[in-house]
């Protein structure tokens, strides 16, 4: 490849895209590590009080949970940043490196296990973010947040956000009280569906304040108060039925599925919402579609082997939350339908 076509691969890293790049990936590093703190947390008040996962709120007493919040609250605001610098498509895909931490500290810390392949998994997930780092569209212009509410209210966005609140409220109200123990995608579909949204609201208040703080006053309109009602709607019901989710499962089985869920739909919003593609030719959006393709087949790899040992894999039992191991809480084994033996990885 020549000197030319070298510069128009890396044209599109502009000044934005990079800052979005550094905020994005210290967001990964606090939110990867939040998990495992928000874990311990959520553990130790399930000990003397009602699970979350049985819509016990016992943890709000726990420190520890709140420490896991506060960095995960740090993680959010980076990310937060990140989304008024640069486009979602290169934003979101690198959440799978706070998978990679959130793997390596469960390993560490809670002693759940991270078979050799699944070390290839994180690789995997490397490869693939530097891909979608490289492709990355530039970030659109925009010089109002009247622009979002009128690119919000065209009407394949508007379908779309409606599909999401229906799909959200039929979840809730009747798959969760009969599947909600035993199925962990409902969990996480109500996370990840309100995610989307959330996303999209964040994408508008950050270029709301990036304006304001650069002389174009933008809390004047109506608009950014909306979007952040959005936001505080769609953020507080992504943490109830995250720490559900959470305390309920096996945090290598909702790391990955969560990410492969919410990114999947927070880059379709984005498609249709700010249309992201517009921007590209097709080499682009096919290198960027085989960054993510490398990216799933990362965290499918880091799921899969999560119960095996190099050489062993290991059958699961469905064990109490609370053992006899150390402080007093048994290995999780939760398998994600209910069974009453073994079930195979």
């Amino acid at each position: 490849m020549d000197t030319q076509s070298w510069k128009d691969v890396y044209k599109g890293m502009s000044s934005d895209n990079i800052k979005g790049l550094v905020l994005a990936l210290s967001s990964s590093l606090f939110i990867g590590a939040s998990f495992i703190i928000k874990k311990k947390g959520l553990k130790k008040a399930g000990a003397s009080g009602v699970r979350a996962g049985v819509g016990g709120y016992s943890y709000l007493y726990e420190p520890l949970w709140w420490v896991g919040m506060i960095t995960m609250i740090v993680g959010e605001v980076a990310n937060f940043a990140a989304y008024a610098f640069a486009p979602a498509i290169l934003v979101t895909p690198l959440g799978a490196l706070s998978i990679i931490i959130s793997a390596v500290l469960a390993r560490i810390i809670l002693r759940e296990k991270l078979h050799t392949f699944g070390i290839l998994g994180c690789a995997l997930c490397v490869v693939g973010s530097t891909t979608i780092v490289l492709h990355a569209p530039q970030e659109r212009e925009i010089q109002s947040v009247k622009e979002v509410w009128d690119l919000a209210t065209e009407p394949a966005f508007l379908l779309y956000a409606v599909v999401v609140i229906i799909a959200v409220l039929i979840l809730i109200f009747h798959y969760l009280p009969q599947y909600g123990q035993t199925h962990i995608m409902f969990y996480i579909g109500v996370c990840s569906l309100m995610g989307s949204l959330s996303v999209m609201s964040v994408k508008a208040l950050g270029v709301a304040l990036k304006l304001t703080l650069s002389g174009t006053n933008q809390l004047i309109y109506p608009q950014t108060w909306a979007f952040t009602l959005i936001v505080i709607v769609c953020v507080l019901t992504q943490m109830n039925y995250l720490n559900k989710a959470l305390d309920t499962f096996n945090t290598a089985v909702v790391s990955p599925i969560y990410y492969v869920m919410f990114t999947s739909l927070t880059i379709l919003a984005s498609i249709i919402m700010f249309k992201d593609w517009d921007r590209q030719n097709p080499t682009q959006i096919v290198t960027e579609m085989c960054g993510f393709v490398t990216i799933l087949s990362g965290t499918f790899l880091l799921h899969k082997t999560k119960d095996m040992v190099d050489g062993l894999a290991m059958l699961p039992v469905r064990l109490p939350k609370q053992g006899d191991e150390e402080n007093g809480f048994g290995q999780e084994g939760i398998p994600l339908r209910r069974q009453d033996s073994l079930r195979l990885p």
